[in-house]
């Protein structure tokens, strides 16, 4: 059984080598004995963190070097400890770090310095909690206004634009050791199905993808990329058999290895997403991923599954499915990246006494969120007189998934009002997709009110939520403004609202943003980086 090693990592049985393959989520904020079990048994390679993982950053801090040091107990390697730390609505780190804007509110400020900025305090602030790798940027092209997965995760619409942020968050984060991971390989903008849940097709020519959705991956390779996630997403120009690129030999080796010259490292998107696990199995899907190409294989929530997949593949192997030769190409790219990141046992950065989010990092991320918020449409031109006539409608997304994440309301825009006016502003909570009877009983109690505030939430998805606003539109005497507190393209759905913001995210930070433009204290200086229609073009705002 060959071996592999190089300088300060030890040489590897073949089920190690099979482990550091694999990274695995587990649901604690502390080492249990799922993750224990593991590391210890499997020698796994890495972890990935989500919300359930985290309660502030210094306990993250703390859980970092604790499974490290399992790692280290038990004769294993350096982990890589990863997370979807995107910014704005994708945020599995909050409390305690600097909670930055997401991509499409700093698409909307078109500048490329602040994204730059932008990712090195967040990696910085990474490292500090012992995350050495963050699966992120979304180099995705959002130009399908009906994708329910990628919208304001993608920087725009057009390839110039998400190539130029995307090169420059790649930078940023690994010019403070940690590595970039660009997802979803090939790209996952233009689809109407979410992979968490089915499996997207896209039917482009090879032409096209060219000069759009794989334009920012070849820019980012250009650049240096240490990583790239793979979508599970069939590319029929790609692959004409129909499966989808995390399993395809074609994409991942042919293009992306071969005829792109990609020399880092390939990750999964995670196995356990319906796209896979519902088609061929995590555990098969775990062994074709392997013989298409990838190296890092996330399963982020099962254990049975975890140890089924891990297994699978020391028996593809171990038949002569799998040559071991391909598993020694993924393991030393692998010790390699962990070298160059400076992910080592004796390099782990200490657990941090002081605050890891700092004044200097808070007014970074208010001064990017300021210059996001964008007026779209303003009929009437009439600053917000916040008094007892004043009501905010927000809508709240009551449960979290892997891509709608829970907001405490006392981030919300009613909230934000009443701290910078000192007047007490009353605030109303609607969900995500309200009944026509819950419309019509809040529609009754608008009656009192001479100002109204919506902010909205994917409403292009929510008959609920546009059966309010024409509702409310049609009120005489009534000063309706809407925001968009997620995707802008909700101003479709009603574009007889005479007053519109995108404000692309409804985290705290932005509705401050949002709150001091309402209240005329600050310009909305932000522009459309997606198309809305002929006029709302890419770059607009209403000045």
């Amino acid at each position: 059984m060959s071996s592999v090693g190089t300088t300060n990592f030890k040489p590897l049985s073949l089920r190690q080598k099979v482990g550091q393959l694999f990274a695995c989520g587990f649901d604690s904020k502390t080492p249990n004995a799922a993750i224990t079990q593991l590391i210890e048994n499997y020698g796994i390679g890495g972890v990935i963190y989500f919300r359930r993982n985290v309660e502030d950053a210094h306990q993250l801090a703390q859980l970092s070097a604790d499974l490290q040091a399992i790692s280290k107990r038990s004769d294993g390697q350096p982990l890589f400890i990863t997370v979807d730390q995107e910014g704005g609505m994708v945020s599995r780190i909050e409390k305690g770090a600097t909670l930055l804007p997401g991509n499409m509110a700093l698409g909307a400020a078109f500048a490329p310095s602040g994204v730059y900025a932008s990712a090195k305090v967040m990696g910085k602030e990474l490292r500090q909690m012992g995350v050495n790798m963050n699966l992120a940027p979304c180099l995705d092209i959002n130009n399908n206004r009906l994708n329910p997965v990628i919208g304001v995760r993608s920087y725009g619409e057009t390839a110039a634009l998400v190539s130029d942020m995307g090169t420059h968050a790649v930078k940023g984060l690994q010019d403070m050791g940690v590595i970039a991971t660009v997802k979803h390989f090939p790209g996952h903008g233009d689809t109407t199905a979410d992979s968490h849940h089915d499996l997207p097709v896209v039917p482009h020519s090879m032409e096209r993808l060219m000069e759009l959705e794989l334009a920012p991956f070849v820019k980012a390779i250009e650049g240096g990329v240490d990583a790239i996630m793979t979508a599970h997403v069939v590319f029929e120009a790609l692959e004409s058999s129909g499966v989808p690129s995390t399993l395809s030999y074609r994409i991942l080796t042919e293009l992306l290895r071969e005829q792109l010259g990609f020399k880092g490292l390939i990750v999964t998107d995670c196995l356990e997403m319906k796209a896979i696990s519902e088609g061929v199995g995590v555990a098969e899907g775990a062994i074709r991923a392997v013989e298409a190409g990838a190296d890092i294989l996330l399963v982020s929530h099962e254990l049975e599954r975890q140890i089924a997949a891990i297994e699978a593949v020391i028996a593809a192997v171990e038949s002569g499915r799998i040559p071991e030769s391909r598993i020694d190409a993924s393991v030393m790219r692998i010790i390699t990246n962990k070298i160059k990141r400076g992910i080592s046992f004796d390099t782990l950065t200490p657990i941090p006494t002081e605050p890891i989010s700092t004044p200097e990092h808070q007014l970074l991320a208010k001064e990017l969120s300021r210059k996001s918020i964008t007026k779209v449409k303003d009929e009437v031109g009439q600053v917000l007189q916040v008094n007892d006539k004043t009501l905010v409608i927000w809508t709240e997304v009551q449960s979290g998934t892997e891509i709608d994440e829970v907001v405490d309301r006392t981030g919300t825009l009613g909230g934000t009002l009443s701290e910078l006016t000192g007047v007490t502003v009353q605030e109303e909570y609607l969900g995500l997709y309200p009944s026509d009877e819950e419309v019509e009983e809040m529609v009754k109690r608008v009656d009192s009110y001479e100002q109204v505030v919506v902010v909205t939430y994917n409403a292009t998805f929510s008959p609920g939520q546009t059966k309010l606003a024409k509702a409310l539109n049609q009120k005489e005497n009534l000063h309706l403004i809407v925001a968009a507190g997620r995707n802008p393209y909700d101003l479709l759905e009603f574009p007889e609202v005479k007053t519109y913001y995108a404000c692309y995210e409804n985290r705290p930070l932005a509705m401050v943003s949002l709150a001091n433009v309402l209240l005329g204290r600050e310009a909305a200086v932000g522009r459309l980086p997606v198309t809305l229609s002929e006029q709302y073009p890419i770059g607009w705002r209403q000045d």
